[in-house]
């Protein structure tokens, strides 16, 4: 059974950092491409960042770069967000997905809020 479980968020200080973590489960995890998005209230949901199944290759949108880092720990079967210079209009639900295929977690509450 593929599970996607995220972990990390909370309630943080503009400037401030977060760590996101999405454990998977249920399927070849080193097989396939994952990604970070996100969704803010009566916003529709945005690709944040995106990873190679080896690690090799990331992307992130514009309004990211330079402060966010995805990766990957494949022996761990775990994708990661490292979320630095955190801005109130990062305030989301942040999402792991599996690219290519129709597998989503469950989101996890980022807030940035002085």
């Amino acid at each position: 059974q593929v599970q996607l479980v995220e972990s990390g968020g909370g309630l943080v200080q503009p400037g401030g950092s977060l760590r996101l973590s999405c454990a998977a489960s249920g399927f070849s995890f080193s097989s396939y491409g994952m990604r970070w998005y996100r969704q803010a209230p009566g916003k529709e949901r945005e690709l944040v960042a995106h990873i190679s199944n080896t690690g090799g290759f990331t992307n992130y949108v514009d309004s990211v770069k330079g402060r966010f880092t995805i990766s990957r720990d494949n022996g761990k079967n775990t994708v990661y967000l490292q979320m630095n210079s955190l801005k109130p209009e990062d305030t989301a639900v942040y999402f792991c997905k599996v690219f290519s295929l129709n597998y989503w977690g469950q989101g996890t509450q980022v807030t940035v809020s002085s």
